[in-house]
């Protein structure tokens, strides 16, 4: 147990209700806990006495009494976070299931895959330092975007990744997805089927919809769902990809009127439509959960916590992750 503690709020938490700064911070605090120390005055913003729902700015300053719970310590894994350590300590925290065939990862966002223009450093380079006694490097089975985080599955030998390439390309791997969308869609729950042709852009390769039949179309069939929304402005899409094409997921919420929020590429909105104050501008995809058939038998049923832009966004809105599990 810790003494007290002056905490001061950080910029990205501006807006943030206090008591979902508490659950962010000190996740082992019970509700009835922190409304006991709010209403005898031990918890205080700026030396002032505040409520559960005081909105928080940048600079202030929390005062914390003695808490019988830890507060959450290890920092997240970030893709500016790595700077600095070495390929084996980045790819450990990454680590989410390890077994002798399969390393399944929690990639952060704004980490690449595989290596491109302008990229410095990616996954694929990066499993050198996870090579065997027997020479033998870890071999990639599939890819998520850059600024797509979370499950990432690496096979550790030949024929894992044999097995592994083959589910994936039937199709028998169940991924399923978190964005943060604009919008509420028409339909909560529903089926996008398109055709998607690569361009080349300035800005680098952009996928559109594109008519059946048009020259190097692929189709494209995604599912998705809305868990929750804030109202009609935002809402939280459960998507599932059938086909994996290049940024499949990211072109179908824009074409169903919803672009996911922070997507440099696909996010368009009108001019009287104001970025949610305290959410920061960056991709809200993340590669929540996969069931693919596990190369020694069985299945493999993993699941990647969001990164913490994702989280910090989520606790502003008041967005509940047992939501999605409860109505399954």
């Amino acid at each position: 147990m810790a003494g007290v503690e002056q905490i001061s709020v950080e910029p990205g938490e501006t807006g943030m209700r206090l008591d979902r700064w508490f659950k962010a911070h000190y996740p082992g605090l019970g509700f009835g806990q922190l409304q006991k120390l709010l209403r005898s005055g031990q918890v205080r913003v700026d030396g002032g006495r505040a409520k559960a729902e005081t909105r928080i700015e940048a600079g202030q300053v929390v005062r914390v009494p003695p808490l019988a719970v830890d507060r959450k310590g290890d920092v997240p894994l970030t893709a500016r976070g790595m700077r600095g350590q070495d390929d084996a300590e980045v790819l450990s925290k990454m680590l989410l299931h390890e077994d002798k065939s399969v390393y399944v990862f929690n990639k952060p966002s704004g980490l690449a895959v595989q290596g491109g223009s302008g990229v410095n450093r990616h996954v694929d380079d990066m499993l050198e330092a996870f090579r065997n006694k027997k020479g033998e490097k870890p071999r990639l089975v599939h890819r998520i975007d850059r600024d797509t985080s979370g499950v990432l599955v690496v096979a550790r030998s030949r024929l894992a990744a044999m097995k592994l390439a083959e589910a994936f390309r039937g199709r028998d791997a169940k991924k399923t997805y978190w964005a943060l969308v604009k919008g509420v869609p028409k339909k909560r729950e529903d089926k996008i089927s398109t055709w998607l042709v690569k361009e080349q852009t300035p800005d680098g390769d952009r996928m559109r919809v594109a008519r059946h039949g048009e020259e190097r179309a692929d189709h494209a069939v995604s599912y998705y769902r809305v868990v929750d929304q804030a109202g009609q402005s935002l809402s939280w899409l459960e998507m599932e990809p059938h086909t994996g094409r290049t940024h499949q997921l990211r072109v179908h919420a824009a074409h169903i009127g919803c672009p996911i929020i922070g997507d440099p590429k696909y996010f368009e909105a009108d001019q009287n439509w104001e970025f949610p104050g305290g959410i920061q501008n960056r991709l809200h995809l993340h590669a929540r959960r996969i069931v693919i058939p596990h190369p020694d038998g069985g299945k493999l049923d993993v699941t990647a916590p969001m990164p913490p832009h994702m989280v910090q966004s989520w606790n502003l809105i008041g967005f509940d992750e047992a939501t999605a599990e409860d109505e399954r």
